[in-house]
Order: C-alpha cells, then sequence, then structure tokens
C-alpha cells in the first residue's frame, strides 16, 4: 500500500505563495465600467405614478448607438460570421432568382387523387 506524503508547514506555505503569486498576475483592476455592447437590451417599464416620468433625460448620441448597435441581428452586426457556427445560414439570398413559371427548376407539390 503506498503510503501518503506528509507535508509540513513550510510546504504547506510555499503551495500557497505559490497559489497566491499566480492568482495576482492574472487579475486586473477595472475602474470604467459601462453597458455590455454584446448583450440583448431588455426594456424596463417605469413605475406607475412616479414623479420619474416627468422628467425628461437628455440622452446621449453615442450611448443610444451602443444600445441600438447592441440589439441588432449579428448579420447587421458583422460583416462576416464571427463563429463556425454563424457561417450555417449566414448568406441567405438565394444564389439564382427563381422562376415559378421554368417547370426545370420548380416542382411544387402536386395533389392527385389518392392524396387529397
Amino acid at each position: 500500500m503506498a503510503e501518503k506524503a506528509v507535508r509540513d508547514a513550510v510546504r504547506e506555505g510555499r503551495l500557497l505563495e505559490e497559489r497566491v503569486r499566480k492568482e495576482l498576475r492574472g487579475q486586473r483592476l477595472h475602474t470604467q465600467y459601462g453597458l455590455n455592447p454584446w448583450g440583448r437590451v431588455h426594456a424596463i417599464t417605469k413605475k406607475p405614478m412616479s414623479w420619474h416620468d416627468h422628467i425628461e433625460e437628455a440622452a446621449d448620441a453615442t450611448f443610444l448607438n451602443v444600445i441600438h448597435h447592441a440589439a441588432l441581428e449579428p448579420t447587421k452586426k458583422y460583416p462576416e460570421p464571427q463563429t463556425e457556427s454563424q457561417k450555417i445560414g449566414w448568406n441567405t439570398t438565394p444564389l439564382i432568382h427563381m422562376d415559378r413559371t421554368d417547370r426545370r427548376l420548380y416542382f411544387p407539390h402536386q395533389k392527385t387523387d389518392i392524396t387529397k
């Protein structure tokens, strides 16, 4: 049977020191906060009978642009797909114009006496 390695206080201290050093290396202090432009925007209604409804706030043009840009679908946000799964269905325009009078390329559903 294999014996467990006994950890002493010095070894525990070194492991803790290494762990703290690695955690501090990856931390960044963020001081500027803002709206996430990639998230969905949900409208929240105001409270009825509130005096806040009567105050008009001057909306910043850049803030409104960020809000409207975040609500767009991906094909209008980006010129090309950002992920592999977005490639499927990215181009929705047909490659050729469909002529419904041309029987070579158009096969509509036809009903017969049996299927009726």
